[in-house]
């Protein structure tokens, strides 16, 4: 392999400044949110961090979920992901062919019927 195949190999994707001013984030928050597990870069020999493209839209995924659940930084990881697995098991039912898709609202269970909380069912 030459000298210019490992430079390229080796920076693949957007450095965090590049990386913090696209998705409108603070370098050190972009840090944090790493250590937390909310974002996955790709770490040099250097120890530099290199992001997907794909992390961009995460970062924005991470913002939303900031803004309009007021979630805490360790909780965007855990909710994150969370929809990430609703994501792919969406996707495996529709690759099954399954089209019939159930509403929350009857998935709960109904109080009477041995349910706890305060849900109440609505149809």
């Amino acid at each position: 392999m030459t000298t210019t195949a490992l430079i390229a190999v080796r920076h693949v994707g957007i450095d965090l400044e590049s990386f913090a001013a696209a998705s409108g984030l603070h370098p050190e928050l972009v840090r944090r949110l790493v250590a937390l597990g909310a974002l996955d870069p790709v770490t040099d020999a250097n120890g530099e961090l290199w992001f997907p493209p794909g992390q961009i839209a995460a970062a924005a995924r991470l913002q939303r979920l900031r803004a309009g659940l007021s979630l805490n930084y360790a909780a965007l990881g855990l909710v994150s992901e969370l929809l990430d697995r609703i994501d792919a098991l969406e996707a495996a039912v529709r690759r099954r062919g399954s089209v019939r898709a159930i509403p929350i609202a009857r998935s709960l269970p109904p109080r009477e019927q041995g349910g706890t909380g305060s849900w109440t069912p609505t149809g």
